[in-house]
């Protein structure tokens, strides 16, 4: 029989803990039961993983620092992919997130 205090969140790794948090946001912004990759799913995990990696990130880690940042950019760029074609997700992640609506003008 396990032992239910092993799966306790305390006693999890980051890595496990960030796994788990992914596996809830892919089941909330899912729009089809199998659907793991649509625009607003990768929008959802790649936030959540920028929000922990930028939670963990230590002041002389240049190689995570760019990493965090090309994760930032495919984020920009699915948001605008989702901000043309589909409204509607596109404001419930912005609202989710607490993301803040930032066109690009510059075209």
């Amino acid at each position: 029989m396990y032992n239910a205090q092993y799966f306790h969140p305390d006693n999890m790794s980051s890595g496990e803990k960030v796994n788990l948090e992914l596996k809830k946001v892919r089941d909330e912004f899912k729009m089809s039961e199998s659907d793991s990759g649509s625009s607003r799913v990768q929008v959802a995990q790649l936030t959540t993983k920028i929000k922990h990696l930028s939670t963990t990130l230590h002041k002389k880690d240049k190689h995570s620092r760019k990493g965090l940042m090309e994760m930032i950019q495919q984020r920009k760029k699915l948001l605008k992919y989702l901000r043309r074609t589909d409204w509607d997700s596109y404001v419930l992640v912005l609202g989710k997130f607490g993301l803040k609506d930032n066109p690009d003008y510059k075209n």
